[in-house]
């Protein structure tokens, strides 16, 4: 299963970005997928995750109600619409898959979000 990230950029305060995820593999439609993001100088963190059908679908604190997480089983993609975009959200935007178990098994290559002040 290969993953690659794309969208990011540089933008202002306040405004949005949405990310894509492209996935190869046959099964995308059962696998989880989430996206996660490492700010310089700190830890990898946890942002969203989607399961297979889109039905359920969980966010770290600090993104609620400004991002929201969907897929399209048909396109294998999975996106990240981000909204009102803090400089706190500038990081390397990473996509993920867990294809059985309970671990995030493939990852994407990360793309850049900038958020300026």
């Amino acid at each position: 299963v290969q993953l690659q990230a794309s969208g990011g950029g540089l933008v202002q305060a306040g405004a949005s970005l949405r990310l894509s995820c492209a996935t190869s593999g046959r099964a995308f439609s059962s696998y989880r997928m989430g996206w996660f993001r490492q700010a310089p100088g700190k830890e990898r963190e946890f942002v969203a995750s989607i399961n297979g059908n889109g039905f359920l679908r969980n966010y770290a604190d600090s993104v609620k109600g400004r991002f929201t997480i969907s897929r399209d089983n048909a396109k294998n993609t999975v996106y990240l619409q981000m909204n009102s975009l803090k400089p706190e959200d500038t990081a390397v935007y990473y996509c993920a898959a867990r294809t059985g178990g309970l671990e995030y098994t493939n990852w994407g290559q990360g793309t850049l979000v900038t958020v300026s002040s």
